[in-house]
């Protein structure tokens, strides 16, 4: 029998040091260490055969999910950018490690020609795809309105609500009866934070793209869910996401006291693609330490 342990003091717990990154941000770089299950996730098969692609996959909940599936039997292929090169090449490593096939392909996915070359050169070096996680976001705190500027609200919308549309239309035809696709939103869609204005919006839009998706492609057979993680600790969050006051105290105030780790993520993104999941669509799935609301 597995050994039982108290969520609470799994993983560290605030105080953390400051830890300013320039944007996108290096998992390699946080102190402590994020865990993306490297060392802990074990697979089982669930997802064998399966043929996987995952924005943001770099880094965060992204990797997690790589390493996870990898683990569950499919093949891989992750986005990022060009400047996450060094997390990515761990990233690739690890699925290889599992014995399956891992594909980089670096890019911006503000780009709408890039986001059809991403999901066409996934198609071909992966023979396939049946899985779709959009992940990939964009979040920088500011204290006011006033504060953001057109430029930046405009890369946050792209990134968070374009993105997804180009990437999913792209998708679509490739994707298979049976297919699963997963939106990576977040509880800032249901409790917005003052400082997250324009990335609020865009969370409570990924909840939509999730609903009304749901109901038009069950007919054809292709699920979409999303996930709705509160405070994990990633990049997103080191590297303008939050306040560096806030990083010092970051995940403190849920129930548990700590940030969630992307490990913990893990089994919910593999359990979505899980075609034993098959009535679960339209739903999204918390994952908040204690605070949220889905």
């Amino acid at each position: 029998m597995k050994k039982l342990e108290n969520p609470a003091g799994k993983y560290p717990a605030p105080p953390f040091d400051r830890q300013p990154q320039e944007v996108p941000g290096l998992a390699s770089k946080m102190k402590p260490l994020p865990d993306h299950g490297e060392k802990s996730y074990k697979g089982s098969g669930r997802l064998e055969g399966r043929k996987a692609l995952i924005t943001g996959g770099d880094s965060g909940i992204g990797r997690a999910a790589a390493i996870a599936y990898a683990r569950e039997g499919a093949d891989v292929a992750i986005n990022y950018l060009p400047e996450e090169q060094s997390d990515a090449d761990e990233v690739i490593a690890l699925i290889k490690a599992a014995g399956r096939i891992g594909v980089a392909i670096p890019g911006n996915i503000t780009d709408p020609e890039f986001c059809k070359i991403l999901v066409s050169t996934a198609v071909a070096e992966l023979g396939g795809l049946d899985i779709l996680v959009n992940n990939a976001g964009r979040q920088q705190a500011k204290d006011s309105i006033l504060d953001i500027t057109e430029e930046g609200f405009d890369a946050t919308i792209k990134t968070n609500i374009y993105a997804p549309f180009w990437i999913t239309k792209a998708a679509l035809p490739h994707l298979p009866e049976g297919s699963a696709i997963i939106v990576t939103t977040s509880v800032q869609a249901y409790d917005p934070s003052e400082n997250l204005f324009d990335y609020a919006q865009t969370k409570a839009a990924n909840v939509a793209y999730v609903k009304s998706l749901a109901k038009q492609l069950g007919p054809k057979g292709i699920r979409v869910n999303g996930v709705a993680p509160g405070p994990v600790w990633t990049p997103l969050q080191v590297s303008g996401g939050q306040p560096q006051d806030a990083i010092e105290k970051f995940g403190a105030v849920t129930p548990l006291g700590r940030p969630g780790q992307p490990a913990e993520l893990a089994s919910i993104f593999v359990q979505l693609a899980d075609a034993e999941a098959s009535f679960a669509t339209g739903q999204v799935y918390g994952a908040a330490g204690g605070n949220g609301h889905p």
